[in-house]
């Protein structure tokens, strides 16, 4: 028989004088992983202090279920109701989060918006926040493949690459096990940075992040490749999608000529600098196409094409489909 394990207990100087209460909204086709992320760090919280310091509610639009994108059914404590002006509304985000915004969840966002509460986004659902006009101004993050459509339909925010972002009253997680980073910081605020390094020791997570971190693995990770120049060439296209840059002037920016840049991402990527780059390209127009409801050829200036004729033609002969035909079973996907 295996002795039973010593609990360890936090002790803190002060405890409020009633838990903070924290209310989950399930968005439609909601992300599990943050979800789930960000409530046990609240169940820990309590766990390590021995102390109810936080509490929480699980509602949604209609307040009886609400399905996560694995198919995972939730029974919910309760609908879209008034809340109390110190609670913190945090929604949970995923696949699909424009169709899940509805015109009911943004008038009730609003509402409670006008009492000051804090209120979150995990995931995808920055999108709903900033679609309720409660980004305007801010600082925030949303997952790095809903980046670019975000960037098209919200000037007025400040995007970032952060795993996560806190600006003033609002708060912005990237998705994934950003939320466990997010819920730490709000721990240690709230309660000191030793509870909330004993909720990470709990939950075996090694390497807590800060709102200074990005989102995705550096270039040479997500490639695979440790080449320095390749890696800054990369960069370059990444951040000029909209105005792509000759592979001469990228070959003469770090330092080499046409010919050496032709023959390093043959070597490594087994393509030519021109082909990564119209891939690069057409990566966004996908993603503008499907996240957003941007014309085609706003699309396609958008990815630096001149004109939807040579834009409809490179799309075919990557995704063998049309922009106009790739919209249409988008949209008929959403509608089964």
């Amino acid at each position: 028989m295996f002795p039973p394990p010593q609990r360890q207990v936090i002790e803190l100087d002060s405890v409020p004088p009633k838990p903070r209460r924290f209310v989950f909204v399930l968005l439609d086709n909601f992300t599990m992983l943050s979800f789930a992320a960000a409530l046990d760090c609240l169940r820990l919280a309590n766990r390590m202090s021995q102390k109810k310091l936080y509490e929480w509610q699980v509602v949604g639009e209609g307040g009886e279920t609400a399905t996560c994108s694995t198919g995972t059914v939730f029974h919910l404590d309760g609908g879209l109701n008034d809340l109390h002006r110190d609670d913190t509304v945090v929604l949970c985000g995923g696949a699909e989060v424009q169709q899940a915004t509805t015109k009911r969840l943004l008038s009730w966002l609003r509402r409670e918006a006008r009492k000051g509460l804090v209120m979150g986004g995990l995931c995808t659902a920055t999108y709903t926040l900033a679609k309720a006009g409660l980004m305007d101004g801010k600082r925030a993050t949303i997952h790095w493949e809903n980046q670019d459509s975000f960037s098209e339909e919200f000037d007025e925010v400040e995007l970032t690459k952060s795993v996560f972002t806190i600006d003033g009253n609002r708060l912005t997680t990237a998705g994934g096990t950003s939320s466990i980073d997010l819920f730490l910081q709000i721990i240690a605020n709230d309660h000191g940075e030793e509870l909330a390094t004993a909720v990470a020791d709990q939950q075996i997570y090694s390497s807590i992040r800060t709102d200074q971190d990005t989102q995705r693995l550096s270039v040479p990770t997500r490639i695979g490749v440790r080449h320095p120049k390749l890696s800054q060439v990369i960069q370059m296209m990444e951040t000029n999608i909209e105005e792509p840059i000759s592979p001469a002037i990228l070959a003469k920016d770090v330092g080499m000529s046409t010919r050496q840049l032709e023959r390093l991402f043959r070597r490594y990527l087994n393509r030519s600098p021109k082909r990564y780059y119209m891939e690069l390209r057409l990566q966004k127009a996908r993603n503008l196409l499907m996240q957003t409801e941007m014309s085609v050829i706003n699309v396609a200036l958008a990815c630096g094409f001149a004109s939807p004729s040579h834009f409809s033609k490179c799309y075919r002969a990557h995704y063998k489909t049309t922009p106009y035909r790739e919209r249409g079973a988008q949209a008929t996907r959403l509608s089964v």
